[in-house]
């Protein structure tokens, strides 16, 4: 047996919004199964065969069922064999190691970890756990063993139940009846010619079950492979077969009574039916289908209630779609596609939705600022939409849009619109450390702009006027140092020429 399916966390070709959704239905073959199989008649495992057979090929199409169908046939040819074997013990221990002797000469050639279908043992011979220890329980029932099922977290075998006892079989090995007792073999003169000993397994953690309860082990396996292999939109009615066999065996009272063991390996029925149609709708998100992911919410979640689940899987398929549109930097699609999904989404989904966007328009506003006007609109933009922004991230734009602002009248060289710019911004908005530090900049190249003028005039010898021209510089910028340097220069040179 394998490990329990897991529910894969919040992703194959990409199909046609036309695609069929997996049925919801549910086969009404289950519960007549369940009815037969626990009414405790002679016969009630020739319905645990069906089962068993049902199992192994419901919703693999009309063929494989009906190929599955004849099955039922080698079975009960073989209960028919086994009844009428001359040497079949009447002991029920000698006749359960019988049963187990039987199945592995006529039916079981090898083992496969994945090979848990009934029917696939009439085909190849190959087997598992599960697959063996039903067709053990099949055949032991029709010999008129009392028998169940036993599992673990990661393994399944029979029991058969004789004299008050319980004794183990490991139906994987031909000599797997009450492991940790020695088997000796005997010539035909009764003299002892060897012997086979399979070592009794200790499981610390194991959970009587019974025939019902071991069939649905074929399907939980069945879906661990299919969803192994992505292929999710098979595992869905699966897993709701499972959940009707389940529930009707325990609406027929089979079950034991309430065990911590056995509800450690068996989750509540309807749970793992819902893990399932979420990791289809999972698999539609990873795979960008998120528009088929929200219909599937729809449709399946009409079907199988759970509005807070289904709520959080919609707000993430939402959220994966409006992603996708934002990094292909699509943002008015994004907007139209969110307003679309409105209905859908709870007010506190939506408005994180609306978050995302609005951060996205916001930012797409502010790195677009490169006209004249530009920033006054994304500015008007922010202070019009700031109560749907956090504070901190409607402060970092404004601020983004004032510095891309001053930077894009500096690129033109107007190097006092840009400082003039930044000082008017302080005085609106306050002063912080990228101000400040824009200023400084704006305010140096003013500066050395006004030295540059200085300097032509000094290099074409008109002192008076270079002189002049500082002086008006410092009485902007009375205490800058390149300034006063310029003036004492000139004030030297004009000195030594008289």
């Amino acid at each position: 047996m394998k490990a329990p399916i897991l529910l894969l966390l919040f992703l194959a070709p990409v199909l046609s919004a036309q695609t069929a959704f997996p049925s919801l239905d549910a086969d009404p073959r289950a519960a007549g199964f369940v009815r037969g199989v626990s009414s405790g008649a002679r016969n009630a495992w020739q319905d645990l065969a069906r089962a068993a057979l049902w199992a192994s090929s419901v919703n693999s199409g009309a063929a494989q069922e009906e190929r599955a169908a004849g099955f039922y046939e080698r079975v009960s040819a073989a209960a028919a064999e086994l009844a009428a074997a001359p040497d079949l013990p009447s002991d029920p221990r000698a006749r359960g190691e019988y049963v187990l002797t039987f199945i592995h000469r006529r039916f079981l050639k090898g083992y496969s970890e994945y090979q848990t279908r009934l029917d696939e043992i009439f085909v190849s011979g190959r087997y598992n756990c599960v697959s063996s220890a039903v067709l053990y329980l099949v055949l032991g029932m029709s010999a008129g063993l009392d028998i169940g099922g036993v599992m673990t977290k990661d393994h399944a075998f029979a029991s058969v139940r004789t004299g008050g006892a319980s004794i183990d079989v490991e139906t994987t090995n031909p000599y797997g009846f009450d492991p940790g007792n020695r088997k000796d073999f005997h010539d035909g003169f009764g003299r002892t010619t060897g012997y086979a000993y399979v070592p009794a397994r200790n499981y610390r953690d194991r959970a009587a079950i019974n025939a019902v309860e071991l069939v649905s082990l074929i399907l939980s396996n069945r879906i661990a492979d299919l969803e192994r292999a992505n292929r999710y939109a098979e595992a869905v009615p699966l897993a709701i077969n499972r959940a009707a066999l389940l529930n009707a065996d325990s609406g027929a009272g089979a079950s034991p009574p309430s065990n911590a063991d056995r509800a450690a390996f068996f989750e509540d029925p309807r749970q793992d039916m819902m893990n399932r149609l979420f990791n289809y709708g999972a698999y539609l998100v990873r795979a960008n289908r998120d528009d088929e992911a929200i219909a599937w919410a729809e449709y399946a979640g009409a079907r199988y209630e759970d509005g807070e689940r289904w709520q959080e899987f919609v707000y993430a398929a939402a959220n994966n779609k409006l992603v996708r549109l934002i990094r292909a930097r699509k943002i008015s699609e994004a907007r139209a596609a969110l307003e679309t999904l409105r209905p859908k989404l709870s007010d506190p989904n939506y408005r994180a939705c609306d978050s995302m966007v609005l951060e996205a328009e916001t930012a797409d506003m502010v790195n677009g600022i490169k006209n004249p006007g530009d920033s006054q609109r994304a500015l008007a933009f922010i202070e019009a939409n700031g109560e749907r922004l956090p504070e901190k991230i409607r402060t970092d734009f404004r601020d983004g849009a004032v510095l891309k602002e001053g930077e894009r009248i500096g690129r033109t060289g107007d190097w006092r619109g840009a400082m003039n710019w930044m000082s008017a911004s302080i005085e609106r908005y306050g002063a912080n450390s990228p101000f400040n530090s824009a200023l400084r900049t704006f305010r140096q190249n003013v500066i050395g702009s006004l030295h540059n003028q200085f300097a032509a005039l000094f290099n074409k010898r008109d002192y008076a006027g270079a002189k002049a021209s500082v002086q008006k510089s410092l009485e902007e910028f009375p205490a800058d140092a390149q300034l006063i340097r310029d003036l004492n220069m000139v004030n030297r040179v004009l000195e030594q020429s008289r």
